[in-house]
């Protein structure tokens, strides 16, 4: 896809990431786009093609901050503890950036389909928490499965996360539950279960 990068661009990509910010994906129409830039509308269509070519480039981004943040968490000898603290570290990316987490995770955006482009771009950064799981299985924290690859691995570690994450985002349960102590306890029990004392003690 191709992404312009001039100044009405930008003023664009940057008129759309705070009406998303502050107001949630509802907000991001061609119309509140363009009046936020102080624009034409004629520029959203000229530039992205529309909504969702500006919603595209915000899922990008999203990934892009996400794991600016998430890999700031400083290594550890305990490279099954590191895992915790990453994905606690991704639980608070997405409490704190609701709106990003739902364009790309939550299909908040009726209709919006993410590019190829961008979806390949969005792997990619999850190939960076599939290299930390490849480092668990390196130090022997985490097992190595003849039928079950690093990525599968990972991937079952995130929708571990992302449900809860979903469930606490969607205020599910109200006051009633401690929803920080579900995520720690639940993703400290899903790592310890991938030991390889545990994970092949039955196969």
């Amino acid at each position: 896809m191709n992404r312009p990068n001039d100044d009405t661009s930008r003023a664009l990509i940057d008129a759309a990431h705070r009406l998303l910010t502050e107001s949630g994906p509802e907000a991001l129409t061609v119309r509140r786009i363009a009046n936020a830039a102080g624009m034409s509308t004629m520029n959203v269509y000229s530039r992205f093609g529309g909504k969702d070519g500006v919603i595209d480039v915000l899922y990008r981004d999203g990934f892009r901050r996400m794991f600016e943040q998430v890999l700031t968490v400083p290594r550890s000898d305990d490279a099954a503890a590191h895992l915790v603290d990453l994905m606690s570290a991704y639980r608070n990316w997405a409490l704190a950036n609701p709106a990003y987490y739902g364009i790309m995770f939550e299909h908040l955006v009726l209709g919006f389909e993410p590019s190829a482009d961008s979806v390949a771009f969005a792997w990619e950064k999850m190939g960076e928490f599939v290299a930390r799981v490849e480092q668990a299985q390196d130090a022997g924290m985490i097992a190595r499965f003849d039928d079950w690859d690093a990525a599968g691995v990972a991937t079952w570690l995130w929708a571990n996360c992302h449900g809860a994450i979903g469930l606490e985002l969607d205020g599910t349960g109200g006051d009633g539950v401690d929803w920080a102590a579900v995520f720690d306890h639940g993703i400290r029990i899903a790592v310890a279960g991938l030991h390889p004392s545990v994970a092949l003690s039955r196969r």
